[in-house]
């Protein structure tokens, strides 16, 4: 028996019925270059090694060759939703759709996402995400792993009120149990709601938004100290709060009342850059959503006129923003805010970000690695390593030399499950 047949038989021999998968160049969110030549083993869901050399199966193994291919850890988008996607009668849809057909055309959108290397994901707000993210993990659907906000918590007439918009009669009150919140005792009881619903994290929206029906798009919508309510709350059940804001204010307020991450940011100033990296807050930039909206506000009728200065005014400015937030030294994680624009076009993230600025291996690492600190889950989930569940991609080509091959994915694994291979020839 030769020493190589030796070492081969003795790595195979380890494990019963593994998938041993062959990487061409392997991008482990780890290294700060890429590897060749590496054979990843897993068994049921878990990576229970990554070793140099190309492994020979065992009796009852699998193997898989992607040797021509860009091996990386599943993407992970740090703010979509999943419950609906963009359309020019997205306004009527809160009148004419039940949640039964929200839950329905989520079921399409869960699986372009997946489809899309996007294995983890963090769903800001939706009718059924919970639902969704439970249906996810029975089985009964496929999609990536959701961690959910459940309902967006807003202040009255604030970006996430579901009432914005709507005639007097139809308004109503809405309080912390539909996620609007006065005050503190408010704030405890629109976290305690979200988390009696299911919830694993709490999304905020502590300016105006974009795309609300509402005249600023910038303002701050909360008090300081109801945010910090809503943070210490949250924190009671192991629970981070991200906070979705576009003017420089209610990001100064969110982050000094302790949020996790701030989303979008489109208008921070200095102080706020500075705020952030003394706090160790998250940037989640979401440039696709401003690109896109940006382009669909010259489209006269798809969205209301109220709408469309902001979407015009905001839009345009994400790009500027991230390339002074990453220049400053901000803690930068992956996010779309798939939604508001197209489901399974996440990847073209990785393009703006790389056009702001951003090296591609910075871009990859912003979507696995620190993706998974943002959500506390670094020893479980973010990398290809020894221990951690096999969320496993393949590009067809290379995207270190061309950060486009980020939107040609063919190879799919989640939780150890093969969802999609497109590298086996007939």
């Amino acid at each position: 028996m030769s020493f190589l047949f030796f070492i081969i038989f003795s790595f195979s021999s380890l494990w019963s019925q593994v998938t041993i998968i062959h990487s061409g160049k392997l991008i482990d969110g780890v290294s700060e270059n890429p590897k060749s030549v590496f054979s990843i083993i897993v068994e049921k869901d878990k990576i229970v090694d990554v070793v140099e050399g190309y492994l020979d199966p065992g009796k009852g193994d699998k193997a898989i060759d992607l040797n021509s291919y860009t091996v990386l850890p599943g993407l992970m988008d740090m703010h979509v939703h999943l419950s609906g996607e963009s359309n020019p009668k997205k306004y009527l849809e809160r009148f004419t759709m039940d949640l039964d057909d929200y839950a329905y055309q989520s079921i399409s959108y869960a699986k372009k996402t997946l489809m899309a290397g996007f294995t983890t994901v963090r769903d800001l707000g939706g009718p059924i995400n919970n639902s969704l993210r439970d249906a996810i993990e029975k089985g009964l659907v496929v999609g990536p792993r959701i961690f959910s906000s459940g309902n967006a918590l807003a202040t009255t007439g604030g970006h996430a009120d579901p009432t914005n918009g709507m005639k007097f009669e139809f308004a109503g009150d809405p309080g912390p149990k539909q996620g609007v919140v006065n005050g503190l005792e408010d704030a405890r009881k629109a976290v305690r709601q979200q988390y009696k619903n299911g919830a694993d994290l709490i999304k905020i929206t502590a300016t105006g938004g974009v795309l609300s029906v509402a005249k600023s798009g910038e303002n701050p919508q909360f008090k300081e100290d109801e945010i910090r309510e809503i943070v210490e709350t949250a924190s009671d059940y192991n629970m981070h709060v991200a906070a979705h804001a576009h003017g420089s204010e209610g990001m100064k307020r969110a982050i000094l009342a302790g949020v996790r991450s701030i989303e979008h940011g489109t208008l921070m100033d200095q102080e706020v850059m500075d705020l952030m990296i003394k706090k160790n807050t998250y940037y989640v930039p979401t440039i696709s959503a401003g690109e896109f909206v940006a382009e669909k506000a010259q489209i006269d009728g798809y969205y209301p006129e109220i709408v469309r200065p902001k979407a015009k005014k905001i839009g345009p400015q994400l790009k500027n923003t991230f390339k002074k937030a990453y220049g400053a030294g901000v803690k930068i994680a992956f996010g779309t805010d798939s939604g508001v624009s197209y489901h399974g076009e996440n990847a073209k993230e990785f393009r703006y970000m790389v056009e702001s600025g951003m090296s591609p291996m910075e871009a990859i690492v912003a979507a696995t690695k620190t993706a998974s600190e943002l959500l506390g889950k670094e020893e479980s989930l973010g990398t290809v390593e020894r221990g951690k569940v096999a969320d496993i991609i393949a590009t067809e080509c290379d995207p270190l030399e061309n950060i486009d091959c980020m939107e040609k994915v063919v190879f799919v694994m989640k939780n150890g499950v093969i969802y999609k291979n497109k590298t086996i020839k007939n």
